[in-house]
């Protein structure tokens, strides 16, 4: 019988270590917690060791295609796939960010759609029957959604789009903030909350995808949204401690064996939010 294996992108803290934490407890495989800093990487390990847990660490940074193609040998090799992935690694300016609205549109859409969608892509192929993979979106995408022209809306919102569609839309999106005039082209003024909503809508169009091409693997794969979560990317004012804000991604994760649903929807408090 082959070790399953669950792999966490980004979690060398934050919403991240505590979804190592929990599925180190849950998950019966090896766990790796994954960070583009080795160091950091191996402290989080370290302090969950302290704690009784045993996770593995693996170095990955998903903004360097060359780490993704890497890592994704790695565990091929080592466990002839994967069993879960949660795509938890992002970045996020803060509201009281200096950094001009231009470069923000360009490092938050680089990582947060550009760098997922190249861990879906080299990441999909090795993921096994029956299994499961959550990427970790954003409340702020649906709200961003609802603040998007009527035309952008209705793409992001259609059955029909596709991969290369959306791509094209987040680069429009990158491309329209560079000459200041993203507004002018039905996009809301948050970086963040453009790259959740593309995330968002990835995670629709990837699963509508496995279930053509693969309608017997019963793999299900979700966007979620942890909550409002302390941590160094909001503020001590939000409303949920990480452990916490673990909890929907990790019931996605661990979603048991048989299970149809929910599949390709986003996933707030364990529950499917409209979109």
């Amino acid at each position: 019988m082959s070790v399953k294996v669950a792999v966490v992108t980004g979690s060398n803290k934050g919403i991240g270590l505590a979804i190592v934490r929990a599925l180190c407890k849950k998950f019966k495989g090896d766990v790796y917690l994954m960070s583009r800093d080795v160091g950091r990487g191996e402290e989080a390990v370290k302090s969950l060791s302290s704690e009784g847990l045993n996770p593995k660490f693996h170095q990955l940074d998903i903004n360097d295609v060359n780490s993704i193609i890497a890592a994704a040998a790695f565990f091929k090799e080592k466990y002839g796939g994967v069993d879960v992935l949660v795509n938890n690694a992002g970045v996020f300016c803060k509201v009281a960010d200096t950094t001009p609205f231009a470069t923000q549109a360009e490092v938050t859409l680089k990582t947060n759609f550009f760098g997922t969608r190249d861990m879906l892509t080299h990441f999909l192929p090795l993921i096994k029957a029956g299994g499961r993979v959550v990427n970790v979106s954003s409340f702020v995408g649906s709200r961003t959604l609802n603040n998007c022209s009527p035309d952008l809306q209705q793409r992001f919102r259609s059955e029909d789009i596709t991969e290369d569609e959306l791509a094209g839309l987040m680069q429009r999106f990158v491309d329209t903030a560079q000459k200041g005039k993203h507004k002018d082209d039905g996009w809301p003024e948050t970086a963040y909350g453009v790259s959740k909503t593309g995330l968002t809508t990835l995670s629709m169009i990837r699963a509508r995808r496995l279930s053509k091409e693969r309608p017997n693997d019963g793999i299900l794969l979700n966007a979620c949204c942890p909550g409002w979560v302390r941590t160094d990317m909001t503020s001590d004012k939000a409303t949920k401690s990480p452990d916490e804000g673990a909890i929907t991604p990790v019931y996605l994760a661990l979603l048991p064996a048989g299970a149809t649903e929910p599949h390709g929807k986003f996933v707030s408090d364990k529950q499917v939010k409209p979109w």
